[in-house]
């Protein structure tokens, strides 16, 4: 008699219970084995493409990809808050938009302070309003925080990692806020 009987296990492939000829032994048959096995390549093979995909995406095509997370968030994070320039609260469309352009200050295209819902008339149409978004930005955030933010910054050139770090940080947000 074996000290350790193997016992009753179900089959990972069609459910059925059985005896396993060895503690190791996920399948019923040969035929559930070979099923197993296919899936498992299958999945590798697809997780192998995935990260072919993923190296192969250019430095522009991983900062859409933030950009939208991004925005994202912001508009989740300012939703009961009125457009930042014109002060209005708004049924149709709303954008993140940015204080300071993203063409003129990349290095703060993902800095919370400068990004903030505004309507999308504001945004595109007005060209920003700029003039009433810095008057409503210096009443939210404050005299030191417009300070610094209009301050010069260091030049920042994002790395395919930051970038997908900084994606990944903003996907959690976004999940802790519609957690709420």
């Amino acid at each position: 008699m074996s000290l350790n009987p193997t016992r009753i296990k179900k089959c990972k492939v069609c459910k059925e219970s059985f005896k396993p000829f060895s503690s190791t032994a996920s399948a019923c048959s040969v035929n559930c084995a070979i099923t197993m096995a296919k899936a498992q390549t299958t999945k590798a093979i697809t997780k192998d493409l995935k990260q072919r995909r993923q190296a192969a995406k250019t430095l522009g095509e991983l900062h859409k990809e933030c950009q939208s997370v991004f925005n994202k968030y912001i508009r989740l994070r300012d939703k009961a808050l009125p457009c930042i320039s014109c002060q209005r609260y708004h049924s149709g469309q709303i954008h993140a938009g940015h204080y300071l352009s993203v063409g003129s200050s990349p290095e703060k295209r993902y800095l919370e302070i400068n990004v903030h819902a505004q309507c999308s008339v504001c945004n595109n149409h007005l060209s920003g309003n700029l003039i009433n978004y810095r008057i409503n930005l210096l009443k939210k955030i404050g005299a030191d925080a417009l300070e610094l933010l209009e301050g010069p910054h260091d030049p920042k050139r994002y790395r395919r990692e930051d970038i997908m770090s900084i994606k990944a940080i903003y996907r959690a947000k976004i999940k802790e806020i519609q957690a709420l």
